[in-house]
């Protein structure tokens, strides 16, 4: 079993950044690759980045690219989300996963744990 708390999320204007945390606990971290997902308010969740066990490849939803970077610390257990040039369609409640492939995440599969989220609010 793992356990997944996110931080960081919050209220920012457009353009501003913001950098989400989650915390991993349980089962050796180092064994899973990582993703965010997002669910913005009457859509489905959706991908936005993740990273394999090394932190080695990462990948990441076209929307996202050149502004959120992923990365994680297996020495403190916790994966990253660093936001950049935030937009108002990037808000959205943002969730951390591990899983058995940072591939399969790109396609909403591979995950076996999920965090409860954090929201994260866009002003324009």
């Amino acid at each position: 079993q793992v356990q997944l708390v996110e931080s960081g999320g919050g209220l920012v204007q457009a353009g501003g950044s913001l950098r989400l945390s989650c915390a991993a606990s349980g089962r050796a971290f180092r064994n899973y690759a990582m993703g965010w997902f997002r669910q913005a308010p009457g859509k489905e969740r959706e991908f936005v980045a993740a990273i394999v066990w090394s932190g080695g490849v990462t990948y990441y939803a076209d929307s996202v690219k050149g502004r959120f970077t992923i990365s994680r610390d297996n020495t403190k257990n916790t994966v990253s989300l660093q936001m950049n040039s935030l937009k108002p369609e990037d808000t959205a409640i943002y969730y951390c996963a591990a899983g058995t492939s940072a591939q399969a995440m790109v396609k909403m599969g591979g995950t076996d744990y999920w965090g409860k989220g954090t929201l994260v609010t866009v002003s324009s």
